[in-house]
């Protein structure tokens, strides 16, 4: 798998962002280590699900690409299929929930697609997406649970690594596990001894239950506001790669992924989406407490105006 991510960056070079890595003398003395913020918040669409779309759609046959490409997304992934759709040429259509962030239903319908809207407490957007895909034909680019979308993901750190030279920690977002088990390949592929640790809500803790019973576990519409990760549970393919490549799992409260957003916006001054804060929020609350050199991933930073304003005033 490793050699897929390495294939995978030559293949977005030159379409996806290379994104900077930021640190902060601030953060570094609360914590007690070094740490370096993989920043996708800077990548096209405002997130890593650039990468990893662009190099699934990348892959496809003229003749699939005249098909189209379909996909789910509460936003970020759905933004990232319509963009690579775009600079393709091919029809895309995106099923999204009603409740998804308004700034990213906007920038996906921007960009080209057809966006189809189903109530995620009646529906299972799979099956919508299902029966649509059975009438129109088209390829589906699923969010995370695609070898070719984990290895795009990895892109991002395998940047961060190979920049920083070398990493005792990588912490990373874990929504469907589609950046988790790519960030893990790709860096256990580099620097072996390195520890990864993924981060979820702790009302949304499916992934974390699973790695630590190692039986699939699932959370539906959990009620957090880091609305990447509302995902129901990994992957098929995610699954067996984070028990094979994670070394731990943590959860955060909303509080800490809030306090999070808070600290990137005032101290940093970047705009962070709460999945996009996972990290800081598990290593400034204690959650996950490193040492020596740490690399974080900063997954993305779409965030609307009323859900920053609410975080900001909380």
């Amino acid at each position: 798998m490793f050699d897929q991510v390495l294939e995978a960056k030559e293949r977005i070079k030159g379409f996806a962002n290379i994104t900077p890595v930021m640190t902060s003398g601030t953060l570094n003395k609360l914590v007690n280590a070094n740490i370096y913020l993989k920043c996708e918040n800077f990548q096209k669409v405002g997130a890593f699900k650039f990468r990893g779309a662009f190099n699934a759609i990348s892959k496809l046959t003229d003749k699939d690409k005249s098909r189209g490409v379909i996909t789910y997304s509460s936003g970020n992934h759905a933004q990232a299929v319509s963009l690579a759709g775009r600079i393709f040429e091919i029809k895309t259509t995106v099923v999204m929930p009603e409740n998804a962030p308004i700034i990213k239903c906007e920038a996906t319908a921007f960009y080209g697609s057809d966006i189809v809207k189903y109530n995620p407490f009646e529906e299972q957007r799979e099956e919508v997406a299902s029966k649509i895909q059975g009438k129109s034909g088209q390829i589906l680019i699923p969010p995370f649970d695609h070898y070719d979308v984990i290895a795009g993901q990895g892109t991002a750190a395998l940047e961060l690594i190979e920049e920083v030279k070398s990493l005792d920690y990588l912490i990373v977002p874990c929504g469907g596990g589609g950046l988790l088990s790519g960030s893990a390949v790709a860096v256990k592929g580099i620097c072996p001894e390195c520890k990864v640790i993924g981060i979820e809500p702790e009302v949304a803790d499916d992934a974390v239950r699973s790695f630590r019973t190692k039986i699939l576990q699932s959370v539906k519409n959990p009620p957090t506001i880091a609305d990447g990760t509302r995902t129901a549970s990994l992957g098929k393919i995610t699954f067996p790669m984070v028990l094979e490549y994670v070394d731990d799992m943590a959860a955060v409260s909303e509080k800490a992924i809030m306090d999070a957003v808070k600290f990137l916006f005032f101290r940093m001054k970047l705009v962070v989406e709460p999945s996009g804060a996972l990290g800081i929020a598990a290593l400034l609350s204690g959650t996950v407490k490193v040492e020596g050199n740490a690399g974080i991933i900063i997954s993305g930073g779409n965030i609307d105006a009323e859900t920053m304003k609410l975080i900001l005033n909380s």
